[in-house]
């Protein structure tokens, strides 16, 4: 066994879950999580014209079609998503980006960004 590589990893895995905390605290506060927050921001870079059905989402994040409806239920209540029928699969749901899960959407991204920022300035300054 490498002591170096396992105590690396280990240190890996500390940090990237002092960061999900950090940004579970950041959505917390919002009204978002970070699942709702990356359905946001799939549909917002994919959705110009493009059909987007939940399990077309559920797949580029790699989440379970439980979990994925769930939480589409949960931002289309808060109308930040709207959900329609399928033209050619009645099963099948198509998920757009409201207005209002756009502006939800930026007001959360700069404070995102600054937290990602201050995570890798940390990361990346030189050991004293």
């Amino acid at each position: 066994m490498n002591v170096e590589a396992v105590d690396a990893a280990l240190g890996l895995l500390r940090r990237a879950s002092l960061l999900e905390r950090r940004l579970d605290a950041y959505f917390s506060g919002r009204g978002l999580s970070q699942l709702r927050f990356l359905i946001l921001i799939v549909l917002d870079r994919e959705n110009d014209g493009a059909v987007l059905k939940a399990s077309d989402i559920a797949e580029r994040l790699d989440i379970s079609r439980p979990v994925m409806t769930r939480t589409l239920q949960v931002l289309e209540k808060e109308r930040a998503v709207a959900i329609s029928g399928h033209d050619e699969d009645g099963r099948a749901r198509i998920v757009s980006l409201t207005e209002d899960g756009r502006a939800r959407l930026y007001a959360a991204l700069p404070g995102y960004y600054d937290i990602l920022d201050a995570f890798m300035r940390i990361e990346l300054a030189p050991a004293c």
